[in-house]
């Protein structure tokens, strides 16, 4: 059989830069948790930062115009838990809503439960662009 021959490690991937790199990814994906697209804008990857800035921004406020209810942080149950994980998961937007007082909703309104689902999407796609973000910081996509 053929022996494989050593791999030397370059000098990139030295301890010092891979704690530089993970500062980095923490920082990004953070950042891009708060507000919708901030991690993406910061990897300088504008066209995505303005598709999930708006398309979150626009379904967060179709659902609180549609008279949605922000749930709060109740953890008696395990659906009231994932109802406040998926609203919270808009970062900022949710925060700012909840503290202003908007959000209240009216359960007796048409719209109530598609308004609840706009904002639940809204807050679940941003937790799947905070993954999108850290994929591309670790450089396993482009």
């Amino acid at each position: 059989m053929e022996e494989r021959p050593e791999k030397k490690i370059p000098l990139e991937h030295s301890l010092e830069s891979v704690e530089k790199r993970t500062h980095k990814v923490i920082a990004v994906c953070v950042a891009g948790a708060l507000v919708p697209g901030l991690g993406h804008a910061i990897l300088l990857k504008w066209d995505r930062a303005i598709v999930f800035l708006s398309s979150i921004a626009c379904l967060f406020s179709l659902g609180l115009y549609l008279q949605g209810e922000l749930f709060g942080p109740d953890f008696k149950t395990i659906y009231s838990i994932l109802k406040f994980i998926a609203d919270a998961g808009s970062g900022l937007f949710y925060w700012v809503s909840w503290f202003s007082g908007l959000g209240v909703g009216v359960s007796t309104a048409y719209t109530y439960d598609y308004a609840n689902v706009f904002i639940y999407v809204a807050g679940l796609l941003n937790m799947l662009v905070v993954i999108d973000v850290f994929d591309i910081a670790m450089g396993r996509k482009q």
